[in-house]
């Protein structure tokens, strides 16, 4: 595979934004195997904003010949006071999220944060170094990569949050940092901050934040309202309803569905259409509305622009797109929900 094929395969949807192509193709041009990460909290049960999309673009780093790891931030997870700040309970859901990760990501590398920090003699040492290039201001701006902002009532601990992340990708050696949208803040300040230490800045990768299946939040017009809107409207473990589970069997993926934001002819901020983009054609290579002949008969679509070209024209109404997501959403989850069955975690 020569170096144009895996920039596309990293520049794939849902791939939104790399910093920067010119270093990514310098870094193929120079490294057989760039060593990657993404960092989770250890915060719930998986959806398919979480695992399956997030899953897709692991999929396509390793096809393009890239070491990847999935770092399981169970320390992060207890200073952010996720599972109760219950060691018990995060090691057990820690385990639940490898065993998931490696079965939809096979050749994923797992690592916790506990495995890093006992296994890095300098990492304290560095987390101190790097904390002062942070201001208390920016360290309070970051916070939303933490599900919280300076309004909240935050303890010490938390404030360590951003600086350990950033050191993370120290300790790790990486090449190609990854996350959704919503950790961009602290990646920025890895970039800025790194080369002042001497430390090697990594290329990074953000993917698509896939929103819930309720009406997107709507908090302004400026570039940080838009972006806190953003984050509010993904899909999250902690709103079920709204998100679509790894362990929804097929009649419950149809009735979420049935019930997600979906406006005739409209296809911004449609979830249902962000389904299709992102997750039905990464998948597959066309994508079938079937109907009855009175209404149009079956169609069958080989690109996403052709189903929204459709969609906007009202040609496709939404009840049948949502009957047609449906299907092939559950074909991706199906595999994932029969390996769980039965042994769903706990987490109450």
């Amino acid at each position: 595979m020569d170096v144009t094929e895996r920039i596309a395969l990293v520049r794939r949807e849902p791939t939104e934004e790399v910093i920067t192509d010119d270093e990514l193709k310098a870094l193929f041009e120079t490294k057989s195997r760039p060593r990657h990460y993404i960092g989770l909290e250890i915060s719930g049960i998986l959806h398919i904003g979480s695992l399956v999309l997030t899953g897709f673009k692991i999929n396509d780093f390793i096809k393009a010949g890239i070491d990847c790891t999935v770092f399981l931030a169970d320390w992060h997870t207890y200073i952010n006071d996720k599972l109760g700040g219950d060691w018990e309970r995060i090691r057990q859901v820690s385990q639940y999220y490898a065993e998931a990760f490696r079965l939809f990501c096979p050749g994923v590398n797992i690592v916790t944060g506990s495995e890093l920090y006992k296994n890095t003699p300098d990492y304290w040492e560095n987390f101190v170094r790097f904390s002062k290039h942070m201001t208390l201001a920016r360290t309070m701006r970051s916070l939303t990569i933490m599900g919280r902002s300076e309004k909240d009532a935050l303890d010490l601990g938390q404030l360590l949050y951003p600086p350990m992340q950033s050191v993370d990708i120290k300790a790790l050696d990486l090449d190609i940092v990854h996350s959704g949208m919503d950790q961009r803040k602290i990646h920025m300040l890895v970039r800025e901050v790194f080369p002042k230490m001497g430390w090697k800045a990594p290329v990074l990768v953000h993917h698509h934040l896939l929103p819930g299946l309720a009406e997107p939040v709507k908090m302004g017009l400026d570039e940080n309202a838009e972006e806190d809107a953003r984050i509010s409207s993904k899909m999250s473990k902690s709103k079920p309803a709204s998100g679509i589970l790894i362990h929804d069997d097929e009649k419950t993926i149809r009735e979420k569905i049935s019930k997600a934001f979906c406006p005739v002819g409209v296809s911004e901020g449609n979830p249902v259409l962000e389904l299709v983009r992102h997750v039905v054609f990464h998948e597959f290579d066309d994508f079938t509305i079937d109907r009855p002949a009175k209404y149009g008969g079956s169609t069958t679509y080989a690109s996403y622009a052709e189903v929204e070209r459709d969609f906007v024209a009202k040609k496709i109404h939404p009840m049948d797109l949502k009957g047609a997501t449906a299907t092939y959403v559950n074909r991706i989850v199906e595999p994932v929900y029969k390996h769980f069955k039965g042994k769903e975690p706990q987490l109450n």
